[in-house]
């Protein structure tokens, strides 16, 4: 894209033109279906001892942990012989015992939320509790400056400043793990601490760190510090350009704009600015949060290049990497363009991405005002959000997901204690009142109203109260009650924004008085007036159930209700077939079992759909779920209208439900009519339906009242010239047609697409009279063999079938079909190389079929991660196990694979003890 102009918005000035207001600023009603949420967090933010969370730090410090356990997981104590080592008296990798070397992470996170929560409630309690874990951390940076171990007395990290020296010398994820990542966390809790919470401590520890950081970096070039970031996991760094951008403002210091500038990835900035797509194969949260510092470096240096690469990779990840939920990426990585069905696996969606994703598009939004942005955030926070907290209470726990899974039969990974989504996720619950309104920042004051729940703003600069109420979450009838709040008259101007949901228009009065404006889905509609005391602007947005179809796979099909994605509850682990199309309304709306949709989930919170139950994604449930279904149409069906007449396949495929929804789709009777008069004349043409069959389809449509009861005079044309249509049918006989042949796969596919065992296929005829026919099938390049039953295809890769019926008279039909497959899974293998106390492991796999599709791994202290360089593992006093598994790009999973460690003191020979089933790894010595 043209770096000069953003959504044909010539760009002349840096400065947002509307910002979010402050956390105090807005509430959320009880009402609201983001408060239970709420409220669940705020209780593990009221009780949760502070003393755990400085454990790691005090451990490091020298100082007394005073009893306290850590968190856990990730957020644990360091390896019992591990020091809090400087750059110059680390041992090294071959000696060094180490463990949870992301520590302070969890801290960092827990303190954001400690400040957004007593910023939401105006909480002194939450203040105070901020302010405790402020007071200890600054505690334990002095306690580290005085050691005189390290470079600066800014430094202020649980387990010392060697993570940063061995980064500056290109060490391996498994040596390391994310040192600026951590760091990121810490400051940017101490400068929530410090903006929303008013702790000024928490302003010196945090200008104290970023000059430590500012030194560190100012002694690399350019070129060094690029093949940093570029290290997998081991060079993530989370935000850090955003904070310290952030951080430069608030003190004045040019030193701290320089340091975030130095993590700009020359690459991603380049691909971003100009439309190159380099995502696929990206750890995706190494790299969102980025963006969001880009927005603000944008922001601070006026270089356009900054916001041009931020929407640049925002539109290749929304929507064609985009799950239904909001969601994105298949264990943390992005996938090739346009693919969101083929990069179904079972680790899909993580949470942390989509927190940074809706950051940057409300970001993106303040200096755009592109709908757009709104439209992602609104279905990630509606659904991904607020979907990733399980209904439960806890006082330990911040029960999120990390996953949350897209695949047939899903399960949420809630609870995550001390893991980077469980970071985040302490902080979306606390956030939901964000992003709702925006305050414009032109001269003549403007309200932007993004989203649509229960909530009050008081902007007092202003003068006036706004709150928003609604009957449920799926009502289509949304109140803002408008109130001066300074006794006199406020002219404000109001914009509303239309979700790309809305089913035809927006509807808009005030006090009850009709509004004419222009209120088309995906824009925003304008009330510009002077408020007097107390009002009421009504909005009617109108939702219909839509089943939404995978942009890389039409048969692939989400529901949605207007914001709410539904998935249905099944406890099958295999893909559901429905017959979507059959339900499919003019204009693109889904039919359920019952008309009213939303006063089904508001009574029930359920709804039945092709008779399956069907609920919100965001509540909170630990059942298994599907977010996507397959179409499956056998008969020609339309509006709810079952007609019994086969939908017999072309040579490619195709039927005549897929013409009859062509683009442009029919958008009402009178379109739809008239479609399907024009596709039966196609069929009978083509010998896909007979005239009887064709009376049959157009004849089950009017009488199922299409045409009738109140209908336009263009419906009623159309009706007229279908029944036409159907009259003159009467007198024309049934063509003797071809027998129709299909050929029919069972079971059905892995969501990748590809058959993941044997696929047993039936060719079958249809429109036969005459037992006299002939059913042959052919095999790729084979002969053609006569079949009478199913036959099993036991062959791998890409297999071509043809299928032809024969009649007694010679008559025939043909259609082919291509099945990929692969049913073994990938062979991997670890090569083992011995560095003094430690080892260096590098993971191998190949697939000849599919492909690799990644190679996983985890050890003592580290999560599932994917393998994507040799990683060292320090020996310790106990065994360790690592368990590696490759997949491929069908879906196979290879059983999971184990190397075993010795512990140090038996490590005297490079046979290192590497078990599995049969025996796979080797020592270099061996090699």
């Amino acid at each position: 894209m043209d770096a000069r102009a953003v959504d044909g918005r010539a760009m002349t000035d840096a400065a947002p033109r509307a910002l979010p207001f402050p956390y105090g600023a807005v509430r959320l009603q009880p009402t609201s279906a983001f408060a239970p949420a709420r409220d669940r967090m705020l209780h593990l933010a009221r009780v949760y001892p502070i003393d755990r969370l400085l454990a790691v730090f005090r451990a490091g410090a020298g100082l007394d942990t005073r009893g306290a356990e850590p968190p856990g997981a990730w957020e644990g104590f360091g390896h019992p012989a591990e020091e809090p080592w400087g750059e110059y008296d680390y041992p090294g990798r071959e000696t060094a015992q180490t463990a949870n070397l992301l520590r302070g992470h969890y801290a960092g996170h827990f303190l954001s939320m400690l400040a957004l929560a007593a910023a939401g409630e105006d909480d002194d309690e939450l203040r105070s509790r901020v302010d405790e874990l402020v007071g200890g951390l600054a505690e334990v940076q002095q306690a580290l400056a005085a050691t005189g171990r390290y470079s600066h007395p800014g430094l202020l990290f649980a387990s010392g400043e060697w993570q940063f020296a061995r980064l500056e010398h290109f060490a391996p994820y498994g040596e390391i793990w994310a040192p600026y990542y951590t760091c990121h966390k810490l400051m940017a809790g101490l400068l929530d601490a410090y903006e929303l919470a008013g702790n000024k401590q928490a302003l010196e520890v945090v200008t104290g760190m970023a000059h430590w950081i500012s030194g560190r970096l100012e002694k690399l070039d350019h070129d060094h510090r690029q093949r940093m970031w570029s290290l997998y996991i081991a060079g993530e760094f989370g935000g850090m350009n955003e904070t310290l951008a952030r951080l430069s403002a608030i003190v004045d210091e040019p030193r701290f704009l320089a340091a975030a500038r130095a993590f700009d990835q020359g690459d991603l900035l380049e691909a971003g600015s100009s439309g190159h797509d380099i995502l696929d194969g990206m750890h995706a949260n190494q790299h969102l949060p980025q963006l969001v510092g880009y927005v603000r470096e944008y922001e601070l240096t006026g270089e356009r290049r900054y916001l041009a690469a931020a929407i640049g990779v925002f539109d290749q990840v929304v929507p064609g990497r985009m799950y239904a939920h909001g969601g994105t990426g298949e264990n943390e990585l992005w996938g090739p363009p346009r693919t969101v069905a083929g990069d179904i696996g079972r680790r899909n969606a993580e949470t942390c991405a989509t927190y940074n994703l809706v950051k940057l598009a409300e970001a993106l939004f303040t200096h755009t005002l592109a709908p757009r942005f709104l439209d992602y955030a609104e279905r990630a926070r509606q659904n991904h959000i607020l979907g990733s907290r399980r209904a439960v209470d806890s006082d330990d726990s911040p029960e999120v997901t990390y996953m949350f899974p897209v695949h047939a039969g899903a399960l949420p990974e809630y609870d995550n204690v001390g893991t980077c989504c469980g970071g985040t996720g302490l902080e979306n619950h606390v956030g939901h009142q964000t992003g709702i309104f925006f305050r414009d920042t032109g001269a003549e004051p403007a309200l932007w109203v993004a989203r649509y729940t229960p909530a009050e703003l008081r902007w007092d600069e202003r003068g006036v109260s706004v709150e928003v109420d609604q009957e449920h979450p799926f009502a289509d009838r949304v109140t803002l009650r408008v109130q001066t709040t300074a006794g006199r008259p406020v002219r404000l101007a109001v914009h509303l924004r239309v979700p790309d949901w809305v089913a035809g228009g927006a509807e808009v009065a005030v006090d009850g008085h009709r509004v004419d404006v222009d209120a088309a889905p995906g824009g925003f509609v304008t009330i510009d007036r002077t408020w007097r005391g107390d009002e009421r602007i009504e909005l009617t947005l109108p939702a219909v159930l839509r089943s939404e179809p995978a942009i890389d796979d039409p048969g692939l099909r989400s529901l949605r209700y207007g914001p709410h994605a539904l998935v249905a509850r099944d406890e099958s682990t295999t893909p559901i077939e429905r017959a979507w199309d059959a339900r499919r309304m003019p204009g693109g709306a889904t039919r359920a079992d019952l008309d009213d949709v939303s006063a089904a989930l508001a009574a029930t919170g359920a709804v039945s759909i092709a008779g399956l139950r069907h609920e919100p994604v965001w509540n909170g449930s630990d059942e298994r779920y599907h977010l996507y279904s397959r179409a499956d149409d056998r008969t020609i069906g339309f509006a709810g209208v079952e007609t019994g007449v086969p939908a017999r396949r072309r040579a490619d495929g195709t039927t005549l439900i897929d013409a009859l929804w062509a683009e442009p789709a029919p958008q009402d009777d009178a379109e739809l009519l008239d479609r399907l008069v024009a596709v039966c004349r196609i069929g009978m043409a083509d010998s896909l339906v007979s005239a009887s069959e064709a009376r049959a389809v157009i004849g089950a449509g009017l009488d199922a009242g299409l045409g009738i009861g109140g209908a336009s005079a263009a419906t009623a044309d159309a009706a007229r010239r279908a029944r036409d249509f159907v009259g003159a049918l009467t007198t024309t006989p049934d063509a003797v047609m071809p027998p129709t042949v299909d050929i029919v796969v069972s079971p059905a596919p892995a969501a990748s697409g590809w058959f993941t065992a044997p696929p047993t296929v039936e060719v079958r005829a249809a429109g036969v009279t005459s037992d006299r026919l002939r059913l042959e099938l052919r095999i790729d390049d084979g002969p053609w063999r006569a079949v009478d039953g199913p036959v099993v295809v036991d062959r791998e890769g890409v297999v071509r079938l043809a299928a032809r019926a024969v009649d007694a008279d010679g008559r025939s039909s043909a259609v082919r079909r291509e099945l990929a497959i692969d049913t073994e899974p990938p062979r991997s293998e670890a090569r083992v190389k011995q560095l003094g106390a430690a080892v260096e492991i590098t993971l191998i796999a190949a697939d000849d079929v599919s492909g690799v599709d990644a190679i996983r791994w985890e050890g003592e202290g580290t999560f599932w991660a994917t393998f994507q360089e040799a990683f060292v593992r320090a020996l310790t006093d106990h065994e360790q196990v690592i368990e590696f598994a490759a997949t491929d790009r069908a879906g196979n999973e290879e059983a999971r694979r184990r190397i075993t460690l010795p512990p140090a003191s038996k490590m005297d020979t490079i046979a290192i003890a590497l078990k599995s089933a049969p025996d796979i790894a080797r020592s270099e010595n061996d090699s």
